[in-house]
């Protein structure tokens, strides 16, 4: 197969506004190195990681919600997930799905012409628990807004499907996060999880995957998204912020407590949430769209024996045992909109204003 010199990528430049992406037409198409495969792009989906990086929204200086729109205070030193400044120029995304069309000296041939889908955690594979050892794709190294894209052997998983790229691109991050929230939970049958901010990518996908491990789940999303999300499998649909979040609770499940809460938004409706956690009850978090500064009564965190975790990077089984579970139909694709990869600060945006339901992807 005869392979192009120079692609189409959208390229991060910078720590900015919308500006700091530029789509270039004649960008070098990667080589991969022995232990790596190049993939020809089919499909990429958005998430947050990719504003969030654009924006430097990580940075401990910024304290604000998360926005499409660059921030004065940013610190250089700290502004990616990992609190390391970020390699310009960049190309970002992570949840990319396409063909391995060549592979490195280390690699194995028979990957090429397969469909894949790529693991997101870069890691050191000769120590791949340590979490400090780690990187992102489309953030550590450059990622799916282009044409070709190269990776690791290691992070490519051939996948048995008929849905189309972009479905299958849907899941990458999303679910990949979700299953990593449930595990540090610990959740399983018996278990009551509300989900806040259940309409996004993340959301979605934790709705089921928690009801595949036997929860009942109640789901937290605004009215107007209820009926797109009815297919999902949540044991109960309730507004996204609840003036009396007990009372929403007892008339939709008959219970006024739930064991396990999984948050991606924070922001102000923090201290309600946790207000319903039962004695023993488990916090687990992986975003705050809303706002990662908010307030805590130490008292309720100790008074009720509560657990708290945090949750990033997933173990190392986590995406094979996900690409399985696609496999055998156990999830499905919440696919939102599809956008071509020249329109990607239009789907970007679409995605920040978050009046869609699941997930947005870009398509070479």
């Amino acid at each position: 197969m005869t392979l192009p010199d120079t692609m189409h990528a959208y390229v991060l430049h910078h720590h900015g506004d919308m500006d700091a992406l530029q789509l270039h037409t004649d960008w070098p198409v990667p080589v991969p190195d022995a232990d790596e495969v190049l993939i020809r792009i089919g499909a990429c989906g958005l998430n947050n990681t990719d504003v969030n990086t654009r924006v430097g929204w990580y940075s401990k200086a910024v304290t604000d919600a998360t926005s499409g729109d660059g921030f004065a205070s940013v610190d250089e030193e700290d502004p990616s997930w990992g609190g390391a400044p970020l390699t310009f120029p960049r190309i970002q995304g992570a949840d990319a799905v396409g063909e391995v069309v060549a592979v490195g000296a280390n690699a194995d041939p028979d990957l090429i012409g397969k469909r894949v889908m790529i693991d997101c955690w870069l890691r050191d594979w000769s120590d791949p628990m340590n979490r400090d050892k780690t990187g992102y794709f489309g953030s550590e190294c450059d990622g799916g807004f282009a044409q070709f894209t190269k990776v690791d052997r290691r992070n490519v998983h051939p996948v048995q499907s008929d849905m189309s790229d972009a479905e299958l691109a849907t899941f990458s991050c999303s679910y990949s996060t979700a299953e990593g929230m449930l595990g540090r939970a610990g959740v399983g049958a018996g278990d009551v999880v509300l989900v806040a901010g259940a309409s996004g990518g993340v959301g979605s996908a934790l709705i089921q995957l928690a009801k595949r491990r036997g929860a009942t789940v109640v789901a937290l999303a605004s009215p107007a998204k209820h009926d797109q999300m009815a297919g999902l499998w949540a044991d109960a649909l309730l507004p996204r912020a609840p003036e009396n979040l007990k009372a929403a609770l007892r008339a939709a499940i008959g219970r006024d407590t739930v064991s396990v809460v999984a948050d991606i938004v924070g922001g102000p409706y923090f201290e309600q949430i946790i207000d319903v956690l039962e004695r023993g009850g488990r916090y687990t978090c992986s975003g705050a769209i809303a706002g990662p500064v908010v307030p805590l009564d130490l008292r309720t965190l100790y008074l009720r024996d509560l657990t708290f975790t945090g949750s990033t990077v997933i173990t190392p089984d986590i995406f094979p045992a996900l690409v399985q579970y696609i496999e055998r139909g156990e999830v499905k694709p919440l696919l939102a909109a599809t956008y071509p990869l020249a329109e990607l600060k239009t789907a970007q945006q679409a995605f920040i204003d978050k009046a869609h339901v699941g997930n947005i992807v870009v398509t070479p």
